[in-house]
């Protein structure tokens, strides 16, 4: 068990980590009593300091290790969740840079707003899509605060799942019972289709990733607020951003959202 003391310093290393765009060893390595649940207090102090020094509050949350194949190659069994806050979210008009980003990489999501409170234990897919209130297409950029992006379960949890900033289409579309494991995705990096697949690669529903998710957090109190966003997973692998690359997500009867990147003073 890490004193009180050890997750502050842990909160107050990984919050100035990111601040400065510095990357940091792996925390396991070095507080070898760093577990799942602990990390999921850690980022929680983490959120805390955010909001209170950044003048920001929650926006949502995010699911990531959401496909078989991530959690294999990560060694893991689970997937895991963190926060998205308002000075997370860009628009997409005009080049965003990401000139304060340590390696950041992008990946296609199914983003859900929520009419009603989600609130668990005990959350079924069904109840997820019957407060759903729109679905939208979401570019999520992530950005690991380790270096090589290299980290384990407990690592990445503390990081807030290496939460950095996303981009949602402009135009929310009704969510009207549509089944989205069908929903067909493409994403495209500068025009050229890079990868296309559809709903039913996060866990075979992204519904179900947000059932997990809301009882997972119900283990904390927490709970989805009416008009949260939450981003279901990363339908393909993370992709690499490179000096002014433009990424597209286009996702089947919801529409798309476009944005372009640069590394120099923009935004």
């Amino acid at each position: 068990m890490l004193k009180t003391e050890v997750i502050d310093s842990i909160v107050d290393e990984l919050f100035l980590a990111e601040k400065h765009g510095k990357a940091i060893p792996k925390l396991v390595d070095r507080y070898p009593g760093l577990n799942v649940d602990l990390a999921y207090e850690v980022q929680n102090r983490l959120i805390e300091r955010k909001c209170r020094d950044e003048g920001t509050k929650v926006a949502g949350w995010k699911l990531g290790l959401t496909s078989k194949a991530k959690q294999e190659m990560m060694g893991v069994h689970e997937p895991a969740y963190g926060v998205l806050l308002e000075n997370m979210q860009l628009q997409s008009d005009g080049s965003i840079s990401l000139r304060t980003l340590i390696h950041p990489k992008i990946e296609p999501e199914i983003a859900f707003i929520f009419k009603e409170e989600l609130k668990g234990p005990g959350v079924t897919v069904a109840e997820v899509l019957q407060k759903t209130d729109y679905i939208a297409p979401a570019l999520e950029i992530i950005d690991s605060r380790y270096q090589h992006f290299s980290f384990t379960l407990a690592d990445v949890i503390a990081d807030n799942s290496s939460s950095s900033r996303f981009i949602l289409g402009e135009r929310f579309a009704k969510y009207n019972r549509e089944d989205l494991s069908l929903v067909g995705m493409v994403f495209k990096k500068n025009g050229a289709i890079v990868s296309t697949s559809a709903g039913a690669s996060v866990m075979g529903h992204p519904a179900r990733a947000v059932a997990w998710m809301v009882n997972k957090l119900s283990r904390y109190g927490q709970s989805v607020k009416p008009g949260e966003v939450v981003l279901s997973g990363a339908l393909t692998g993370a992709i690499e951003i490179e000096e002014g690359d433009v990424f597209s997500v286009s996702l089947d009867r919801f529409g798309s959202v476009e944005a372009s990147f640069t590394f120099g003073k923009g935004e």
